[in-house]
C-alpha cells in the first residue's frame, strides 16, 4: 500500500476522487469503496447484507480493512442485531460517559456521598 498522494480538492466534483486519479492506487480505492459500503449498511440498518460485506472485505481489501472485517465476524450477531433493530443503548452510554466524566473530575477532592448525591440529583 504505497500510495500516497496528497489529497486535493477538485472543484466542481465535490468529494468524488476525479476518474484520472481514481486507478492510481488500487488498495485506497478499493478501502474507500468497502468503507462506502459499509457506511451504508450502517445508514439504511442493512444489516442482512453484513455477512456479504464481510466477505468481500476480507477476500481483496487492504490489510487494514481485512482485519476490520474479521473483528466484525468474532460476533456477528450482536454487530447484525445492532445494524438491523430499531434499538439502541445511546442513552445509556450517555449516563454512563456523565457519571465516569463526574468521577475523573472528583477523583481526589470529595467524598463518596457527595460524589453519589452529584450524581443522583443531575438529569
Amino acid at each position: 500500500m504505497g500510495c500516497h498522494a496528497p489529497r486535493r480538492r477538485v472543484a466542481g466534483r465535490g468529494r468524488r476522487d476525479p476518474p484520472q486519479r481514481a486507478g492510481a492506487c488500487p488498495d485506497i480505492t478499493r478501502a474507500c469503496d468497502l468503507a462506502r459500503a459499509f457506511a451504508d449498511l450502517v445508514r439504511h440498518q442493512r444489516g442482512y447484507l453484513l455477512p456479504q460485506w464481510i466477505r468481500q472485505a476480507e477476500q481483496d481489501a487492504p490489510k487494514p480493512m481485512s482485519g476490520f472485517a474479521g473483528f466484525l465476524r468474532r460476533d456477528l450477531d450482536a454487530v447484525t442485531a445492532g445494524l438491523t433493530l430499531p434499538w439502541s443503548s445511546g442513552a445509556v452510554e450517555g449516563h454512563v460517559n456523565r457519571v465516569k466524566t463526574l468521577k475523573r473530575a472528583m477523583y481526589g477532592r470529595a467524598s463518596f456521598e457527595l460524589l453519589r448525591t452529584r450524581i443522583l440529583t443531575q438529569p
